[in-house]
């Protein structure tokens, strides 16, 4: 067992609410940074008038969401089996852990990178990209698929340093992608008149620069990462796909559903794909603090259940429940605000401007309960129970989006629209009911004095 004075352990005594709050907020910060960089590129192409390049961009932002989700279900499948290492007091083996997840991750997005170049063509025409649009789209994931392995890499390390409590550090190293992404862009964009390639070079050179800043903070500050050991390859491999092979399929299922929402607006035009990018842009950056979560919840339960403290890990599920809903609410009053502003500053008009405004009234609402299925996969995938992640995410692209996106598209793009947001509303409420379930066993099941067996606190890596 790790003890508290282990200062890699430092989820194991305080307030659960302040260590959910730092993580969150810490990580959001970073998030909506890069997010919201990301936002201001969008700003800048639609600032060059061409509703065809607003659309390849939300496109091309559908692709790399297939990649990226890639990317954050193997990390999470690291930072599970790492924290719980921590939490065990086990930290040669979370160091060989860390490097062999390292390792298989940069494989891993490779391949997937060199997968994206072959297949682009049909995958754009699968989307219901056309003409033009569809040209720009290849041409910009054509640049930035080398870099997804960087980006990856990246998003390992600031995983790593969650995993220890880092939250600073880990915050530093996604504020660092986005201050390049942020001197790059209107350079590259405008100052070198690159139009949408400026904006592909930039994204690949920020990535670049993602993975140095992280690589320093867990090398240098922590020393996470170990040897590279062949021999124990396979069998950590196997151990950190435990829990991110279903992690994977879990993440997978959000870019599904995306691609089929995407194609569903294609049918009304360029106008409802430029607004369904334009939404899909303003989210991460309104509701920063929810997307940060599963990083933030996943370390301080993988370390509490390591240690056997299954109380904590019950209070840390109630407390990023409370966290969502404060959240959401906020961020919900402040897109209800600025609607008017946020359709001038995009120059939206028509099914554009209906579908940013339809989602800073109404659908916005759904992300408290989007937000606790983000906890619920936290629990979920850190407490051995990742097929109860995937089977929730994929019951929501499928079931929760598919059939009642079909019903809404007769009434137009806001049809679409309220369709996904019914089934994200019925799937998170059922998930968060389970993660509390879930919990509740756990803790009954460990000894009065809330500490369970030592034998139990490695089984979540293992099951």
């Amino acid at each position: 067992m790790a003890s508290a004075a282990d200062p890699n352990a430092r989820f194991l005594t305080g307030s659960t609410m302040r260590h959910v709050t730092v993580m969150a907020s810490t990580g959001a910060i970073g998030l909506v940074a890069i997010f919201a960089v990301d936002l201001l590129n969008l700003l800048y192409i639609s600032m060059l008038g061409q509703q065809p390049v607003a659309a390849a961009v939300g496109f091309a932002g559908t692709v790399g969401f297939f990649q990226v989700s890639l990317a954050i279900g193997l990390t999470i499948g690291v930072s599970a089996a790492v924290s719980t290492r921590i939490g065990a007091g086990q930290l040669a083996e979370a160091r060989r852990l860390a490097t062999a997840g390292l390792v298989l991750i940069i494989l891993a997005t490779s391949l997937v990178a060199i997968a994206t170049v072959l297949a682009l063509e049909p995958i754009l025409r699968l989307l219901g990209a056309e003409g033009e649009t569809r040209d720009l789209a290849a041409g910009f994931l054509a640049l930035t698929a080398v870099s997804v392995p960087f980006l990856a890499a990246g998003m390992c390390f600031a995983a790593l340093l969650r995993s220890v409590g880092d939250a600073r550090r880990s915050m530093n190293v996604t504020l660092a992608a986005a201050f390049a992404t942020a001197v790059l862009d209107p350079l590259l964009i405008f100052g070198l008149e690159l139009d949408l390639t400026g904006a592909a070079i930039s994204t690949v050179l920020s990535r670049v620069f993602l993975a140095f800043v992280g690589w320093h903070g867990v090398t240098r500050s922590h020393k996470l990462l170990g040897r590279f050991t062949l021999a124990a390859f396979g069998a950590d491999t196997r151990r950190i796909l435990s829990v991110a092979g279903p992690a994977v399929l879990s993440n997978l299922a959000t870019p599904v559903a995306a691609a089929y929402v995407t194609g569903s607006m294609a049918l009304f035009g360029p106008a409802a794909v430029a607004g369904q990018a334009t939404i899909d842009r303003i989210t991460p950056v309104a509701f920063g603090l929810v997307y940060a979560l599963t990083g933030a919840v996943g370390p301080i339960v993988a370390q509490n259940a390591g240690a056997g403290r299954y109380d904590r890990v019950r209070s840390a599920v109630r407390d990023s429940m409370v966290f969502t809903l404060v959240a959401v609410l906020g961020a919900w009053a402040v897109l209800w605000l600025a609607q008017d502003l946020l359709v001038a500053a995009f120059s939206a008009r028509d099914a554009t401007a209906e579908i940013v405004r339809l989602f800073c009234t109404w659908t916005a609402g759904s992300f408290v309960f989007i937000g606790a299925l983000y906890v619920a996969n936290a629990v979920f995938n850190n407490l051995g129970r990742a097929l109860l992640s995937t089977a929730f995410n994929w019951g929501r692209a499928t079931l929760g989006t598919i059939p009642l996106v079909m019903l809404g598209i007769s009434h137009g793009p806001a049809g679409v629209m309220v369709g996904q947001a019914i089934g994200s509303v019925a799937f998170g409420a059922a998930a968060a009911l389970v993660a509390f379930r879930v919990t509740g066993r756990l803790r009954a099941a460990a000894s009065p004095s809330g500490t369970a067996p030592a034998a139990r606190a490695t089984a979540p890596a293992h099951r």
